[in-house]
This record gives C-alpha cells, sequence and structure tokens, in this order.
C-alpha cells in the first residue's frame, strides 16, 4: 500500500492509518517541502511512477486523499499494469474548488498571518498533540504549494474516461464533507462505498 496525502499535506496525515498498516510506504510528494512541487495531477502521477519503479513495488494499493485520490485515479488510467486496486478517500472524478479557497490563498501569499487562521480552522476538530505537527508541517509547506495543489485539482477532471477504471475500488466519503461531498464519490468505477461522518476541509 501507498498512501497519498492531500493538497499542502503531508505524510503525518495518515498517522493512524499506518499504526494498522505498518508495513505501508507513507510518503510525501515532492515540494512537500522537500523538492519541486508539480503543477498537474498528471505530473505528480508520472512522479509516483518512477517513485514505484524504482523501488520495485508490483500489485500496489494506491490509498489517495483528495489530490492524492486524484493521482490514483490517473494512474489506474495510465499504468493499471502496476496497480492491484484504490481506495479514495474524499475523492470524485473532478475536484473543482470554490474560489473562495483559492482567493484566501493567493492573500495568503501577501500575509502569512492568513494562512495560519486558514490551517488552524482546517484542523479544529483533530487531537491536539496530532495537529500541532500537522500544523507545523503545513507551515513548513507554506501557502504557495497549498496553493499550487488546489489549482491541481481545479483543473483535474477525468469524467469522461472514469468509467475505464477497470480495478476494485473502495471509496470513502464524509457525509459532512463540503468540498468533496458524498455526490462525488458516486462514480461509475465505485465498487464499494462507505459513507463516514467527518469534516474535511481540504484537499
Amino acid at each position: 500500500m501507498i498512501f497519498l496525502h492531500g493538497s499542502g499535506g503531508c505524510k503525518e496525515v495518515w498517522h493512524y492509518q499506518t499504526k494498522h498498516f505498518p508495513d505501508a510506504d507513507v510518503i510525501d510528494l515532492p515540494g512537500h517541502p522537500e523538492g519541486e512541487p508539480r503543477t498537474s495531477v498528471d505530473d505528480y502521477t508520472d512522479w509516483l511512477r518512477g517513485y514505484i519503479q524504482d523501488r520495485g513495488y508490483s500489485n500496489v494499493v494506491l490509498v489517495g486523499h483528495s489530490l492524492g485520490s486524484a493521482i490514483a485515479q490517473l494512474y489506474a488510467l495510465k499504468y493499471p499494469e502496476d496497480l492491484k486496486g484504490l481506495i479514495l478517500i474524499g475523492g470524485g472524478a473532478r475536484l473543482r474548488v470554490h474560489p473562495m479557497y483559492l482567493d484566501t490563498l493567493e492573500q495568503a501569499l501577501i500575509n502569512p498571518r492568513i494562512f495560519e487562521v486558514y490551517i488552524k480552522m482546517a484542523w479544529e476538530l483533530i487531537d491536539p498533540e496530532l495537529k500541532e505537527i500537522l500544523r507545523r508541517r503545513a507551515l513548513e509547506n507554506g501557502p504557495t504549494v497549498f496553493l499550487n495543489d488546489m489549482l491541481c485539482c481545479d483543473k483535474f477532471d477525468i469524467m469522461d474516461r472514469v468509467h475505464d477504471i477497470r480495478l476494485p475500488t473502495l471509496a470513502l466519503c464524509g457525509s459532512d464533507d463540503t468540498m468533496t461531498p458524498p455526490k462525488y464519490t458516486n462514480h461509475r468505477n465505485t465498487r464499494n462505498i462507505l459513507q463516514i461522518r467527518s469534516r474535511d476541509p481540504g484537499r
């Protein structure tokens, strides 16, 4: 299993999941904060292909949240021979981002205080100890990376191709998720849908 975080995220967001899957590979996408972020889901996907090939992985299950779910879906379309299945969390075949979020992040490029407030609101329900780790890592990544990733999501649209994904797919969605509501999960390639109550404001 390879866990892929969402926009502006980090591998630490999978803190609880990796306790159950200690042999999984949990990665930071490029630019988070090491290296350069990619400017499209397609480019992130090709980076991941190189990562998987360099390590000789096969029969991979990709677990992706939001931006990570977009990368997983596109990977399944481009390189299905590498994969055994998908787990998509807070995802969809199209991931439009409300202009309010993009405007806020653009303002945060000029005023860092806006970014601090943004990330504080994003994790208000998370355990305080983990929240502090995620806050620190978000500040390391910075608003430029968050905005870049949100724009990648906003441009992502495989609605006309998602039915070509033939891999077993588990889609998890939060009934209180405002950015990626449950209806986004109900695309034709989904094998199983589990709705969980969550409040997930991030990509």
